[in-house]
């Protein structure tokens, strides 16, 4: 397992929290294996069938068990390239199927009064509400992973420049558009903030180095109640969704949503012009004389 997950830190440039999950789930799987006298690296298609009537027996949601279920298969494909067994079982057993579920969304009504409670609390000073702010901002003009946002350096925002580049997944860098309603609020962040102890825009006293993901999804559930809406309905994600979904209602190409988004598949993509439809559908029954 250790080379395994070596093997997916060095050639695959998997993140610390990527490995994390990967060991959770195949440390799953060992436990179930072992509770039928199996070593997990002999493991066969009966095997990996009792595995996911374990998860499902334990109430686990189909997308857990799918995605536990593709680092087993991982590792013994890795199992099986190395010579370390004669054959590769994970192909036989398919996962639960799912339906595909849309993504939540806000409307650009909600996103407008999330931005103007956020402008609210920063014109009162202080650096949280001002973080907060530009982090708000920079999350809705650039349509980030939160983790991007999170971990943006002190370089990535300077010199008045319209464009930033991120490093998303796999290492690969994009270029993502900067509003000058973006700006204008790191400018005010950094004015709130001083001069950053390390090479982070958002420094903070955490393992690393920066604001962590979980802080900053607690930060904007506030905000939300703030504006008036349920805390459950806003996420960081959901704001990801929010940016390609009206970028797409409002004209925009899908392949360049693709690539602000820095989806290596446009498949991931197209799922945003699912909620489009819906969308549409919804303004003709609401404005249609005849709906």
């Amino acid at each position: 397992m250790d080379a395994f997950l070596e093997m997916m830190a060095v050639e695959h440039d998997a993140s610390r929290h990527t490995i994390d999950a990967y060991r959770r789930d195949l440390v799953c799987f060992a436990d179930v294996c072992r509770g039928r006298g199996v070593d997990p690296e002999k493991a066969g298609e009966a095997d990996l069938s009792a595995f996911l009537k374990a998860m499902a027996a334990r109430g686990e949601a189909k997308t857990t068990q799918n995605r536990r279920l593709s680092a087993v298969r991982r590792f013994l494909r890795f199992l099986y390239a190395e010579g370390a067994r004669a054959d590769d079982p994970g192909s036989l057993v398919d996962g639960p199927k799912r339906p595909k579920a849309l993504p939540k969304i806000l409307s650009i009504e909600e996103v407008r009064g999330l931005l103007v409670a956020a402008e609210e609390a920063a014109q009162a000073g202080g650096a949280g509400p001002t973080r907060l702010a530009a982090l708000l901002e920079l999350l809705y003009a650039g349509g980030l992973r939160v983790s991007e946002l999170v971990s943006l350096p002190e370089s990535a925002v300077a010199n008045r420049r319209e464009v930033m580049m991120v490093k998303g997944k796999g290492g690969r860098e994009r270029m993502v558009p900067l509003t000058e309603a973006a700006h204008l609020a790191v400018e005010r962040y950094r004015a709130a903030r001083g001069p950053s102890p390390n090479r982070f825009l958002f420094p903070a006293r955490s393992r690393e180095g920066h604001l962590t993901r979980q802080a900053f999804a607690r930060d904007l559930k506030g905000l939300a109640a703030a504006a008036g809406l349920p805390s459950a309905k806003v996420s960081p994600h959901v704001l990801r969704h929010a940016f390609a979904t009206h970028l797409l209602v409002n004209g925009a190409d899908l392949r360049v949503v693709q690539t602000l988004l820095g989806h290596q598949d446009i498949a991931t993509t197209e799922i945003y012009t699912h909620v489009q439809a819906d969308h549409l559908v919804a303004v003709l029954n609401d404005c249609h004389p005849l709906a």
